[in-house]
């Protein structure tokens, strides 16, 4: 569970409780099973299916998508990923259903992640819309051939009522020490190397400070490594996979987003709708939440100098972090809500059901001007 699939909840939910009906389908992967997301999605009340898939690729998942959709009687197939954007262009390509896909990012940290997003890339030339999460994604389709018409730019959003500020809970049993956070994915792409570097620096000179990093991955062992080359154990914390995210904001003085690469992460968001003072690079979408200055502090990526001089700053200035903190709550209410989000959402469903059969057929020709005719709101 990371920030796309909460934005996959946030959305199945909000769309059931306006009248709606949203179904989700989660593949069951057989040589790596994680049933989180379709757990929770259970949990919440969420109908949803899994669908089962042995190796890189399976002829019989196809199937069960084509039959699941066939049998829901669905009016729009929303994807999100690459292995969801392949299987259901497979399965529904002459389906006559609209085919929507959310890209949140593409990470090419290896030889096979980067052939699949650059073939993820040349499927979605053929669906009704692609929802881009970002610029940065929104340039990454324009040059895969994606057409300007056919992509919609949506921000994501989250239900800020958990995540309302109260008393801070303490994790180190002392209320004075400062506790620095950062809430992401064990991954290279994730800078978490840069975060611990940079609290080696800051511990040389505020010895007190605490450090926790919440999330699982496949860097972890290389992180626990790191940590003990550069002696910081003591002043370390690996949380691991929490469930309970709105209380471990509440734990933080200051978050940390130091990644090298992003979308829009969900965790920056909910920790400034924590109300929490934020410190992240300067990736993806970041720049349009952190103001910096005003609704946290932007830097550039791959500097602990500049990171840990700027965690310095705030645990030295309880006034600035409440000043900063409260701006990021503000404006995650005003303009990063789940129902603004939904909203965006239904307004694009609604477009790609719209559209005539044939022109779900021959979705390369929407820059004609038939299409901008008949159909204008296809582009």
């Amino acid at each position: 569970m990371y920030g796309a699939e909460s934005v996959i909840l946030n959305l199945a939910r909000r769309l059931n409780s306006t009248g709606h009906q949203c179904l989700l389908a989660v593949f069951a992967n057989s040589a790596n099973e994680n049933h989180q997301l379709h757990e929770n999605a259970v949990t919440q009340g969420v109908k949803t299916f899994a669908i089962a898939c042995a190796g890189r690729f399976d002829r019989k998942a196809i199937e069960s998508v084509r039959m699941l959709m066939a049998e829901t009687r669905t009016d729009v197939v929303h994807c999100h990923g690459y292995k969801a954007d392949i299987y259901a262009y497979l399965a529904l390509r002459n389906f006559g259903i609209p085919l929507l896909s959310t890209c949140h990012t593409w990470y090419d940290t290896d030889p096979a992640v980067y052939i699949y997003g650059v073939l993820d890339r040349l499927i979605l030339r053929r669906f009704t819309r692609v929802i881009a999460v970002s610029d940065e994604v929104r340039r990454r389709l324009r040059r895969s051939g994606v057409l300007a018409c056919r992509i919609e730019f949506i921000r994501n959003g989250i239900d800020t009522e958990p995540y309302a500020p109260v008393a801070k809970t303490s994790n180190t049993g002392q209320s004075d020490v400062p506790v620095v956070g950062l809430v992401g994915r064990l991954a290279w792409e994730k800078g978490i190397d840069v975060f611990l570097q940079a609290a080696a620096r800051v511990l040389s000179e505020l010895p007190r400070v605490k450090f926790m990093v919440v999330g699982e991955g496949p860097d972890r062992k290389q992180l626990e490594n790191l940590i003990d080359r550069l002696g910081i154990g003591a002043s370390v914390a690996m949380a691991g996979r929490r469930e309970d995210m709105p209380e471990v904001y509440r734990s933080f003085d200051i978050m940390v987003s130091s990644s090298r690469q992003e979308g829009l992460p969900i965790a920056i968001l909910e920790g400034m709708a924590s109300g929490l003072p934020v410190i992240a690079t300067a990736v993806g979408e970041v720049h349009a939440v952190i103001r910096s200055g005003e609704t946290g502090i932007l830097l550039p990526p791959g500097d602990p100098e500049g990171l840990a001089a700027a965690i310095i700053g705030l645990a030295r200035d309880s006034e600035k972090r409440r000043r900063l903190g409260l701006a990021a709550r503000q404006l995650i209410e005003r303009e990063y809500s789940a129902d603004r989000m939904v909203n965006e959402y239904l307004s694009v469903y609604r477009g790609a059901t719209s559209m005539a059969e044939g022109d779900l057929a021959n979705a390369s020709t929407c820059g004609t001007d038939t299409a901008r005719g008949k159909h204008r709101d296809a582009c």
